[in-house]
């Protein structure tokens, strides 16, 4: 008799899937094709060679890489072994690699041959693995069965950008690994006839569970391509027969901008769930989108620490409002609060608290910051935002001081200590500024010491060597003193209206 009750940690989700069909196509990388069984193979096979080189139950590694299967490989694998796993984002520096490494105790780094040198520049204090290895022969271990695993044991760590300079570690567990793409796919109808096409970074929870977990834990088939870029995805999701796909609102911008430069056009009718989430949608954008190539864009959102939030939802007829950005996700808890806690009625703004299907165990050691990110057991977004009558949410605001950039969050305060490092410097702040392509980009105010000179070119240079390039201001505005508040601290809102134009 088939067993249909939930699976209750993430290897045991595979399986399912694999049981499912095993024959059926699972993966799709660069013109290969994995069957769910062959998926199952490998990611047994990657589980011998992460145990032969001492990865067990309760141990940490991460893999620091462009997107390829073996990424996905080691999602599955870690949940055999009852490992925790820790996916790196290849476009971060030495630095920022090694900080992640030693903050997650992972005791082993694989990495891409695009990687390489900034991987053993890195982790000089772990062992190191080319990932493509994890596809050599058997290396000889004995087969042992999965490990005995809980829901709520650990099983991920996120590293993601915060209000401070230091990322935050955000640690989820197979419960919420498990209970994460179900409620996604029930929320966008993701079943075993959809294609979804994978381009978001792997080294993200947005590419790892939200697009590609979500669709191989459905029994759909997943493409992934190893890095984005505009006409590369537009042509895949036509030769491909892509009905799902998943972005933040620059990559739609690229695209849309590729192929107006170029009076290009591709049909992506097709593509039932195109969805935008990490940074606001522009309303202007979107309709251009649609109107070259005649498929609509979904607002979408959610966080690491909590997902899914809000969005459109499968099988629901009723139009979203405009500037809504959806509706509550299956198995979601919401609160809309103001400054006391108390609930806001109906169209007035205050905080969104949640508690989404999968919500974070808590920050890596970092007790305090987890005991601040909650309000009993729902969880502080940050941002502001109201509900009207029928159930639609709005995003207002960001109590939260970040930067987005194309859907990646920037510290103003980490960017402004780096550029702070300068000997010329004597004084930097740094704010957001809208931007047609990225959303937002990061702006730097400097005040030079008396005497010292320096170029906006040498400061990008300088904020370069420290930080990874999404970060780095490419505008600088030079200033004799930086405007003050009452309270003593930088006049951000004066900056913004200086760079608008709007005051001196």
């Amino acid at each position: 008799m088939t067993d249909t009750r939930p699976a209750r940690t993430v290897f045991a989700a595979l399986v399912a899937a694999v049981e499912g069909d095993p024959q059926r196509p699972a993966l799709v990388f660069e013109g290969e094709v994995l069957t769910y069984a062959q998926l199952h193979d490998a990611v047994e096979l990657t589980a011998r060679h992460l145990r032969a080189k001492g990865v067990a139950q309760g141990s940490v590694f991460a893999a620091y890489s462009q997107n390829r299967p073996e990424l996905i490989f080691c999602y599955y694998a870690a949940a055999r072994l009852g490992a925790v796993f820790v996916p790196v984002n290849p476009n971060l520096t030495p630095s920022e690699v090694a900080y992640t490494v030693a903050h997650s105790g992972a005791a082993l780094l694989l990495h891409d041959d695009a990687v390489a040198d900034p991987a053993h520049a890195a982790a000089t204090e772990v062992a190191l693995m080319p990932i493509g290895d994890l596809c050599a022969p058997d290396p000889g271990a004995k087969p042992e069965p999965p490990a005995e695993v809980a829901p709520g044991d650990d099983f991920l760590i996120i590293y993601t950008s915060g209000t401070t300079g230091t990322p935050k570690a955000i640690v989820l567990d197979h419960a919420a690994q498990v209970a994460a793409p179900r409620a996604l796919a029930e929320m966008w109808g993701i079943g075993r006839n959809d294609t979804t096409l994978v381009a978001l970074p792997l080294g993200y929870l947005y590419g790892l569970s939200t697009a590609a977990a979500a669709g191989l834990q459905a029994g759909g088939r997943v493409v992934i391509l190893r890095r984005f870029h505009p006409r590369d995805v537009l042509e895949a999701m036509v030769a491909e027969a892509a009905t799902v796909y998943h972005g933040v609102p620059t990559m739609f911008s690229m695209m849309l901008e590729y192929c107006e430069q170029r009076g290009l056009t591709f049909d992506l009718s097709p593509l039932r769930a195109m969805i935008a989430a990490g940074a606001p949608l522009p309303p202007e954008m979107r309709q251009r989108f649609t109107a070259r190539f005649g498929a609509d864009l979904q607002n979408y959102y959610a966080m690491t620490e909590s997902t899914p939030v809000f969005g459109r939802l499968a099988g629901d007829p009723r139009p979203l409002p405009p500037n809504a950005v959806g509706r509550a996700a299956p198995g979601l808890t919401v609160r809309i609060v103001r400054p006391d806690g108390s609930d806001c009625a109906d169209g007035e703004q205050g905080e969104i608290l949640v508690r989404a299907a999968a919500t974070m165990k808590r920050y890596l050691k970092a007790p305090e910051q987890t005991a601040a990110a909650f309000a009993g057991d729902l969880f502080r977004t940050g941002d502001l935002g109201h509900r009207d009558a029928d159930g639609n949410f709005f995003i207002t605001g960001r109590i939260k001081d970040i930067i987005i950039r194309g859907g990646a969050n920037i510290s103003p305060s980490e960017v402004e200590e780096a550029l702070a490092t300068h000997p010329a410097v004597q004084d930097a702040a740094v704010i957001g500024a809208p931007d047609r392509t990225f959303g937002e980009v990061p702006v730097a105010f400097v005040v030079l010491r008396p005497g010292a000179a320096a170029s906006a070119a040498a400061l990008e240079d300088h904020a370069a060597r420290t930080l990874s390039d999404f970060k780095v201001p490419r505008r600088y505005v030079f200033e004799t003193v930086l405007p003050l508040g009452k309270t003593g601290k930088v006049d951000k809102a004066a900056l913004a209206r200086r760079l608008d134009g709007t005051a001196g």
